[in-house]
């Protein structure tokens, strides 16, 4: 009597056909995994780079003048310290403008000014035009009750010197700057010109010889003072 074999439960090629397709499955994931792996990191650092460039332009600042005792003398007179100061500002492009020299009796001297902050989206996507704050020097002072003592930097309504375009006068230049004064004193206007305030501003210090004072004013905020003494090579010298 024949025995008859029994049937398999499993077909080989079929068997290793599956495993292909398991082993294809399995690769594919582990290759989709390694990418996202690879985007998710590529993705926060690109997130950080972008944070740093963000807190950057936010906590930058622009060298705009500098200061420099050029004399201080006991006036017998006034019974006050005398002080002539060196005010150098600069241009929008960083360069120097024409020095200008004021004498005050007293030494303790504020800078009024006009300071626009603009919307901090815009400081932060480094606007070419309002990606850091504007500013108008309008006097250097000294307080001293009736004696206060007052010199015009700039007045209002008309071009600074910071951002006169040399040896040009048109009539787009004077417009340009008569729409500036209205957005900086219209609070509507300023709104609509992604500005965040405008305000005046007064920093001051004591300034004496052998000092180099320097205003700053920071991308997203005011104006401020630093100073540094004189390097050591340039006192007793004049240049």
């Amino acid at each position: 009597m024949a025995v008859s074999e029994k049937p398999s439960l499993v077909n080989p090629p079929k068997m290793k056909t599956f495993g292909r397709l398991l082993s294809l499955l399995l690769s594919a994931v582990l290759i989709f995994v390694a990418a996202s792996g690879i985007y998710w990191i590529a993705k926060r650092i690109e997130e950080n780079r972008i944070l740093r460039k963000v807190v950057e332009r936010l906590s930058a600042d622009s060298r705009i003048a500098e200061v420099l005792v050029t004399q201080s003398r006991y006036n017998e007179i006034t019974k006050k310290i005398e002080t002539t100061i060196k005010f150098l500002e600069y241009d929008a492009e960083g360069k120097p403008l024409a020095p200008r020299f004021f004498t005050f009796q007293g030494n303790i001297i504020q800078f009024q000014s006009l300071v626009i902050r603009f919307q901090d989206r815009l400081v932060q996507t480094g606007d070419k035009i309002k990606g850091k704050s504007a500013y108008l020097f309008l006097k250097a002072f000294i307080l001293d009750r009736e004696k206060t003592q007052v010199f015009e930097l700039t007045e209002a309504n008309e071009i600074p010197g910071g951002y006169k375009i040399p040896g040009v006068k048109n009539e787009f230049e004077e417009k340009l700057w008569d729409e500036f004064w209205k957005y900086a004193l219209d609070p509507k206007a300023r709104r609509r010109a992604g500005i965040k305030n405008a305000q005046i501003e007064a920093p001051g210090s004591m300034f004496l010889p052998g000092t180099i004072y320097t205003i700053k004013i920071e991308h997203d905020g005011g104006i401020r003072i630093d100073n540094e003494p004189v390097p050591e090579i340039l006192k007793g010298e004049k240049i």
